[in-house]
């Protein structure tokens, strides 16, 4: 069975970290298999001093529901220290923020696609503390769907924002970890960074083989099917489509009022597209996209996730919906999205505009794919010296 790199600090604090003032960045699945949570471990301690929670986008126990909801911190009712947002009037942390402490041990159960916002608090958190003089711990996680191809663009420079400030594959394989140490040598090589690495982790992996409780790292990420879908049908939230937000299988529901669900499902399965199949499902959101009206669409079963390329199939769905559906009814949303004013979503999720002009102008999906291929072998190559864990 795995062990985190919580329960490896619960069992023994590491030396560094002994009659520290540590701060955490935690969220809800900061816990041991027995969901011992990560701030009752370190307030319990003696040989460190808990002075500061700061918690991601969510929330510190995901309260928050929807994207673009901001919370605001508070005082910790029971520990009598502050609780600070890094999803609201900071996302980066202050100076004031960090002055009571000497290390900041971060604990965050990330997804395995590039857009999910917690790995880049991580690095806002990084640039801060490299500039206090501040140490920063990782308490390493599974990748939930390492067992996955790499798939999807990796992300151009021109590109970053907060969903996506490093040049890796929307489906990635890599731990918060090996993501936290990339970050470090390509853009901090001052910061003093340390992980605790797992025990017991393979890459070619699912997290229902880890032995490790599933908690919801965000409001809508249910279960490992979900994360298993994520990295592709999460680009549905810069289209004009419900990606199920608002039923309870966000992002393995794709659908909207103008699909005709049959003329879909016929055209998706002559695809054969590997490791999935398609099935028509209709749906009624109860909030977000189309909240109250019917959406027709279908739901996507993973049949085989080693052989399930989800940025490849997305970018099949839509191309479909497209194919069976009135000219011009599929829409790209225009900005603003997650803090960003200027690039268009979709391009800002996928990780560049080479995806978005394929899909509008009905180019070759087998070329685009190609493209990935070219980029995502470069970055194997430079992933093989941050990689940490077998295969």
């Amino acid at each position: 069975m795995v062990k985190t790199g919580l329960e490896i600090l619960a069992n023994k604090l590491p030396g560094k970290l002994s009659g520290k003032s540590i701060g955490v960045l935690c969220h809800a699945p900061s816990v041991t298999k027995k969901f011992i949570h990560i701030t009752d471990i370190l307030a319990g301690r003696r040989d460190c001093r808990l002075t500061a929670i700061f918690g991601p986008q969510h929330g510190i126990f995901g309260q928050t529901q929807d994207n673009m909801i901001e919370w605001e911190g508070s005082r910790h009712p029971r520990f009598g220290i502050p609780v600070f947002s890094l999803y609201g009037k900071n996302r980066k942390p202050s100076p004031l923020m960090l002055k009571e402490m000497d290390v900041l041990l971060i604990d965050l159960q990330d997804v395995g696609a590039r857009l999910y916002t917690y790995i880049w608090t991580v690095k806002l958190c990084i640039e801060a503390c490299t500039e206090a003089g501040i140490a920063v711990w990782i308490l390493d996680r599974p990748n939930p769907i390492g067992k996955l191809p790499l798939d999807g663009p990796v992300l151009k420079e021109d590109y970053f924002t907060f969903v996506g400030g490093a040049s890796i594959p929307l489906c990635h394989r890599m731990t918060m970890g090996e993501m936290a140490l990339w970050i470090k040598e390509k853009y901090y090589p001052s910061c003093d960074l340390n992980i605790v690495w797992m025990k017991g982790w393979r890459r070619n992996s699912l997290f229902s083989g880890t032995g490790l409780p599933w908690v919801l790292p965000s409001p809508n990420m249910p279960t490992l099917q979900t994360a298993i879908v994520y990295p592709g049908t999460v680009l549905t939230e810069a289209l004009n489509l419900s990606e199920g937000r608002g039923t309870t299988i966000p992002f393995e529901l794709i659908g909207a009022p103008f699909i005709n669900s049959e003329k879909l499902l016929k055209n998706l399965k002559n695809r054969n597209i590997s490791g999935c199949r398609f099935r028509a499902h209709d749906f009624i959101p109860t909030f977000n996209k189309y909240a109250g009206l019917i959406c027709h669409g279908i739901q996507i079963h993973v049949t085989d996730p080693g052989k399930y390329y989800p940025v490849a199939a997305a970018m099949n769905i839509f191309d479909a919906i497209i194919e069976t559906s009135h000219t011009g009814s599929l829409q790209f949303n225009q900005p603003p999205y997650e803090y960003e004013e200027k690039l268009m979503p979709f391009d800002i999720l996928s990780g560049d505009d080479g995806m978005r002009d394929t899909l509008r102008n009905r180019l070759d999906l087998k070329a685009e794919k190609a493209r990935w291929r070219c980029d995502i072998e470069e970055f194997g190559k430079e992933f093989d010296k941050f990689s940490s864990y077998p295969d």
